[in-house]
């Protein structure tokens, strides 16, 4: 936890991103680091543990991490957490809370709030159009021998 910490203040001072460090464990070592990357790259998706997940997944040369701890200085947001869970890590200890990062304008309430209201309340709309046409690659998947499910 100590080193995501680091990296968290690193990234403040450095000013790649937030205020955000990740590092993950696999065996007690430290097999990957993630810093919050969003305004340097230019791409929302480039949290701290996104890019730490994207890191370990190189490294183990695997899309899942099922016997890795993740240690991130703040507790992630739905986004990380979704991936978290796709990623089948074991376990995550975070520093500051949500509650602390809402604190300095980094606030995903509206997010939970949000995916609890049905669409047509959402403020971004979400219409399903072409669900036939798009089911063809649904079905071609399922009826596929040789597919990597995860």
């Amino acid at each position: 936890m100590q080193r995501a910490i680091e990296l968290s203040i690193e990234n403040v001072k450095d000013s790649k991103g937030g205020p955000f460090g990740v590092v993950i464990t696999k065996d007690n070592e430290i097999i990957a680091e993630g810093t919050n990357l969003v305004t340097s790259t230019n791409d929302t998706t480039a949290h701290a543990e996104i890019v730490a997940i994207r890191n370990a997944c190189k490294k183990l040369k695997n899309f899942q991490l099922p016997d890795c701890i993740m240690y991130t200085s703040c507790e992630p947001c739905p986004m990380c957490l979704g991936a978290i869970y796709w990623a089948h890590i074991e376990k995550v200890y975070y520093g500051n809370s949500k509650k602390d990062a809402a604190a300095i304008d980094f606030d995903d309430s509206f997010i939970y709030k949000q995916l609890s209201m049905p669409y047509e309340k959402r403020s971004i709309p979400m219409i399903q159009i072409m669900q036939k046409d798009a089911e063809v690659a649904f079905k071609e998947w399922k009826k596929k021998q040789d597919k990597i499910e995860y």
